[in-house]
């Protein structure tokens, strides 16, 4: 047994299929003096990549999986290890047969034009051993391949090692991390201490316990995934390869069959919530099987093995196949159903590569090595990004009940705004006893309870002839009380709970200087202004958009959404001089916010406030402390509902008395209660706002957003290079603003879209810009005020033309006709913004 070297570049621990290719990618952008290591034999070390089933279907709803599943299919054809074999999801109901329409639309929006709907006698003539009665349809995909995912690992550890970058050390086990000063600095293993400016957890279900060396936080756990496989099958002996019929996913009752040789694997999502421990994971030496096949449990998989034998009686009730192999499989999952991936928030130079299956291992490699050397992925990771998590999140108690709760839910039909039912209630504010007496249905951002919402206004439906939707998939989680309490702060004010919002204040002589590094826009600006600024990527596309507030000459003040908050503190933290002479700290816990507007705001705050809060007096964009009775609260005359009215802010203990002060004041003018459902949708979209996530993604561009601004300030910051030669180009898309002229389906009934379904020509045609980048929808709901439903969306330049009626958006297999009302950014609502300014 050969001894660790003393020193590495990079160090990856785990050698499943995401340590491999990582460290393959790692080496093919240049690092050399790289180590893998496992505290397992190789080439199967015994974790979750030993087991897996190694199937791939390309297609899910969420974009960034499935350009990191389509970036790892290709890269196992050019290995040669993927085999092509098809898939057919299949459905026993008709709420699945709607699922999958609508997993058409994600295939066409995501540029997967294979899949299509096939017919019960369609799905016999490709599976015969299956029994089409019990079927109303499926979804039939001809790139779903098998891959070999050791084989594949194999290939690229040995091309890193002939490429002298790397070594690797089988039987290595890694007992502690030392961290000097907030950064990575060695590891201890079994084999001697290795210093390293850079180590990767990419160890799966182990992860969270190799974190917790170094004082991190991976927040996943080990799920078990039954399979067992039977045979030998009659039909499959006379087979000259393993697999030659498609992969079935049995959808409604949350199972899979697969050929497998002479065998047929069953595989399962549909038993208990089976949750272990890291701690809990034997050795390898203890281990039966390997360390993450645990000892099968027949009685939770016994009701799955009757929905088999319904689907496949042919093979399940021969009685002369046995089963030939049956496991307690362990699979992470984690507490958003997204991988974790980069630099973890705690510890400088320690990255996950964590919660990745087989389908999506080789592009996470990939991009993942991209991130490391470059600062960025070619594919926007921000829903897989390590820092997304806030500190609740990242407790063993909230992992484990959300994965519990999401495990059943694999194979389940998710709405686009479904909620979690589990650990909820949690981050409350301090208006939330007001909010429940006003009938709130709250909906959970970072774990504070927001009302989307509220029943006490379900008058105003009637009072402003709000329709409601008929289709009862574009009505769940949604309410025709959002569209009237938007009517009702447009003609008169609403009041807004905004404490989820993250705040942080950066203080100090270098926090000018940090912040002019961090963001777009000039942050020289006189004390007491706000800033609106994207914040960049290398690449010059989105990393986050935000407001900044100069509370002073050394004093800012960062507000931005609490969902992507933590991303966001680590970005600035980043930035942060060596030197001490800058500080981030994190407020949000310490400050409430309350939006307040409406064409009366100014009404109703200047009955409460002595302070001049006229327009003169006042300017858009502007912040200053006001006296509102006995509370100082901190102004903001910024609007993201495009009206006029300010932020407030107060300590979070004072919340509750503004929002009763504000209320009463507010009963003259007729104030109305608004949930984020006016705030994040319908103000927004009037107003044709860019949100990060939907519009704003690493991929697209501040010119083709719509977002350039007349000149580029002098001082240098992360992405300028890059958007100083955007702005020299033609752009390949333009964000465009959409309105549908027809809801009518071909039933009769009207649908709505609800985003990410794909824009098209008027004939299916998909339009794809000079990027290879499908158009499809970044956000979608109604105008109230215009009457007219909106949607949001890049499209090729040739296409972007006002007044174009040439195009249509395709939802649930059906073309809706579509008009482009404005290409760039100037709103379909209030376009002068005398509102905002008045």
């Amino acid at each position: 047994m050969s001894d660790a070297p003393s020193s590495a570049r990079a160090v990856v621990i785990g050698c499943g299929i995401v340590g491999n290719s990582l460290a393959y990618h790692l080496s093919r952008l240049g690092w050399k003096d790289i180590v893998l290591l496992d505290k397992g034999p190789l080439p199967n070390p015994g974790g979750s990549t030993g087991h897996a089933s190694n199937f791939i279907f390309p297609v899910d709803h969420s974009k960034e999986m499935t350009q990191l599943t389509l970036e790892s299919q290709r890269q196992y054809v050019e290995l040669g290890v993927n085999t092509e074999c098809g898939g057919i999801e299949v459905a026993r109901s008709e709420e699945r047969m709607e699922e999958l329409r609508r997993r058409m639309a994600s295939a066409k929006s995501w540029g997967i034009d294979s899949a299509r709907l096939v017919t019960p006698a369609e799905i016999k003539e490709l599976v015969p051993y299956i029994d089409e009665s019990i079927l109303l349809g499926g979804f039939h995909c001809p790139t779903v391949s098998v891959v070999d995912s050791l084989r594949a690992g194999t290939l690229m550890r040995e091309s890193a090692i002939e490429s002298g970058a790397l070594r690797v050390l089988p039987n290595t086990e890694v007992s502690a991390m030392d961290v000097e000063h907030g950064r990575i600095g060695r590891i201890h293993t079994s084999r001697g201490t290795i210093e390293a400016e850079t180590v990767v957890i990419a160890c799966g279900v182990w992860s969270p316990l190799l974190a917790r060396m170094a004082g991190a936080h991976i927040p996943l756990t080990p799920m078990v995934h039954q399979m067992i496989d039977i045979g030998p099958v009659p039909r499959f002996e006379a087979s000259s390869s393993a697999i030659e019929f498609p992969i079935v996913r049995d959808m409604d009752v949350f199972m899979y069959e697969r050929q497998d040789g002479t065998g047929l694997e069953i595989g399962s999502y549909a038993h208990r919530s089976i949750v272990h421990d890291p701690e809990e994971i034997p050795s390898v030496e203890a281990a039966a099987l390997s360390p993450t096949e645990f000892p099968f449990t027949q009685a939770d998989f016994d009701p799955q093995l009757a929905d088999a034998l319904d689907l496949m009686p042919e093979i399940v009730g021969d009685e002369s196949v046995g089963v030939k192999y049956a496991i307690n499989g362990l699979i992470s999952l984690t507490p958003d159903g997204m991988p974790i991936l980069g630099e973890t928030p705690e510890v400088k130079g320690l990255w996950s590569a964590a919660a990745v299956w087989v389908k999506e291992g080789p592009g996470v490699g990939k991009s993942l090595a991209e991130w490391m050397v470059h600062g960025e992925s070619h594919i926007d990771l921000h829903s897989s990004d390590v820092a997304r998590f806030h500190d609740h999140q990242k407790t063993r108690s909230h992992v484990k009940a959300r994965t519990t709760e999401a495990f059943p839910k694999t194979y389940g039909i998710i709405h686009p705004a479904e909620q979690w039912a589990s650990d909820r209630n949690l981050r409350l504010s301090p208006m939330h006893e007001q909010q429940k007496e006003l009938g709130a249905v709250f909906f959970e951002a970072a774990g504070w309870e927001r009302p989307q919402w509220y029943e006490a206004n379900a008058q105003l439906v009637e009072r402003y002839g709000v329709e409601p939707r008929e289709a009862e998939w574009d009505a769940r989680w949604w309410s025709p009380i959002i569209n009237a309490e938007h009517l009702a702060m447009r003609e008169h004010a609403g009041i807004f709970d905004l404490s989820a919002f993250a705040i942080f204040d950066v203080c100090g002589a270098g926090a000018l200087d940090a912040l002019q590094r961090s963001v777009l826009a000039q942050m020289d600006v006189g004390v007491g202004r706000v800033v609106y600024t994207p914040v960049l990527s290398p690449g010059g596309g989105f990393r986050s958009d935000l407001t900044i507030m100069r509370l002073g000459d050394e004093e800012f003040r960062i507000v931005t959404g609490g969902a992507h908050g933590m991303a966001d503190r680590k970005l600035f933290c980043d930035q942060l001089p060596d030197d001490g002479s800058a500080s981030l700290v994190d407020v949000t816990t310490a400050w409430t916010t309350i939006g307040l507007w409406g064409p009366r705001a100014r009404d109703i705050l200047s009955s409460v406030t002595s302070d001049d809060v006229s327009h003169e007096g006042f300017p858009f964009g502007t912040c200053r402390t006001v006296e509102i009775g006995s509370q100082l609260a901190l102004a903001s005359r910024i609007s993201y509902v495009g009206d006029l009215g300010w932020e407030l802010y107060v300590p979070i203990e004072q919340g509750a008395r503004l929002w009763d002060t504000l209320w009463e004041a507010g009963r003259p003018h007729e104030l109305t209660a608004c949930g984020i459902g006016v705030y994040g949708t319908t103000g927004r979209l009037e107003k044709c706002y860019r949100a990060f996530a939907a519009e704003l993604e690493s991929e697209y561009t501040v010119v083709e957003a719509g977002m350039q601004r007349p000149k580029v300030k002098e001082q240098g910051f992360v992405g300028k290079d890059a958007h100083l030669r955007h702005r020299e180009e033609e752009p390949a898309a333009i964000l465009c603003t959409l309105t549908v002229d027809d809801h009518t389906s071909a039933s009769g009934v009207r649908r709505y879209p609800l985003g990410r379904e794909p824009i098209t020509l008027r004939d299916g045609t998909p339009l794809t810009d000079a990027k290879g980048r499908r158009s499809y929808v970044t956000s979608a709901g109604m105008a109230p005020s215009l009457g007219r439903y909106v949607l949001m969306s890049y499209l090729p330049p040739e296409h972007a033309v006002e007044g174009s009626t040439d195009l249509a958006v395709e939802y649930m297999t059906e073309r809706f006709p579509v008009t482009v009302d404005v290409v760039g950014a100037r709103p379909i609502f209030d376009p002068e913004n005398t509102r905002i300014r008045s």
